[in-house]
């Protein structure tokens, strides 16, 4: 498990690839800001990866005032399923 910030939270993505790692982190921070941006009382963000042969599966979590929301999203290509999950996850929080 890897922390970044305290309230972000990545799982699942210890065996990926430095260069890899670098890009899901800035993914990761750009929607965490957005999300904090969106609705006040942001907690926490914790996104988990999971690998099938030739599928990435990526489940989003955020906790806003005590209340829990997620989302998810697969593709073949890490970062297309990372952004589908968040990009999923932001439409809910701003609901």
């Amino acid at each position: 498990m890897i922390e970044l910030g305290g309230n972000i939270t990545l799982d699942g993505f210890a065996d990926r690839d430095y260069s890899e790692l670098i890009v899901v982190k800035k993914i990761v921070g750009r929607y965490a800001r957005q999300l904090s941006d969106a609705k006040k009382g942001f907690e926490s963000l914790k996104v988990t990866l999971s690998v099938d042969v030739g599928k990435h599966t990526l489940e989003a979590e955020c906790t806003i005032s005590g209340t829990t929301k997620s989302a998810s999203g697969d593709a073949p290509n890490l970062f297309v399923a990372l952004d589908t999950a968040l990009k999923s996850l932001l439409k809910e929080v701003e609901k």
